[in-house]
């Protein structure tokens, strides 16, 4: 993959997105960073190696000139000396190192524009790097709040299942079956001395309740038939 092909890709995509689709945020946020940064330094190189090679045209560019001029000013000895066939030659020379220094300025033109678009690119990356640098650490923090509620409502939905459910019934039924058992423990058992004691008086208080009440009631009726 070319660079220029790598960073249009990293530019243009939408990191949210990308991010929303992962399953390992915090993995993806590293692979990106490493890519870009990765990208960076080619482009940082590609681009030293443009503005060298502008560097090299410019100077032959100034050869060519300085070479042209050489020849205009031998053209104007040889017209001065009378010797127009050395002008001509003098001439044609000038015209080949002049046609030379517009293809290279040319060049020029074409690797300024290079450059201008590497660094336009560079700029771009950078901005893109540092978006991704300052979302890390929020991203990982996203990351790790999600994990948990993601396992919170596993748990909430396995509990919620037939089988939890069903699991939880029997755990009932166990737990009713181990009370009547405790309850069975003293069924049959006769009564200790004071146990039946405490019956008898209990007993006699129910009996001076009862009698009381029947007393009450003669002679409540007693008093109605008189009258």
């Amino acid at each position: 993959m070319g660079i220029f092909t790598r960073f249009r890709d990293i530019v243009s995509s939408n990191i949210n997105a990308m991010l929303d689709r992962a399953e390992d945020p915090e993995k993806l946020i590293k692979l990106m960073i490493r890519e870009m940064e990765d990208t960076l330094v080619e482009l940082k190189a590609s681009c030293a190696g443009v503005m060298a090679n502008t560097k090299k045209f410019q100077r032959q560019a100034e050869e060519a000139q300085a070479r042209a001029t050489y020849w205009e000013e031998k053209a104007e000895l040889a017209v001065k000396k009378g010797r127009d066939d050395l002008a001509r030659e003098a001439l044609m020379e000038k015209r080949r190192y002049t046609e030379r220094m517009d293809t290279v300025e040319k060049e020029v033109a074409e690797q300024n524009g290079l450059v201008d678009q590497y660094q336009e690119d560079i700029r771009q990356l950078e901005d893109r790097l540092r978006s991704a640098q300052e979302k890390q650490g929020m991203l990982v923090q996203r990351h790790i709040r999600a994990s948990k509620r993601r396992r919170a409502q596993e748990e909430i939905r396995r509990v919620e299942s037939a089988e939890a459910i069903v699991k939880f019934e029997d755990l009932e039924n166990r737990i009713d079956r181990m009370e009547a058992e405790a309850d069975m423990v003293n069924f049959g058992r006769r009564p200790s001395l004071e146990t039946e004691f405490e019956s008898l008086a209990g007993d006699e208080d129910i009996e001076k309740e009862l009698k009381t009440l029947k007393s009450s009631l003669t002679k409540g009726g007693e008093g109605s038939s008189q009258g």
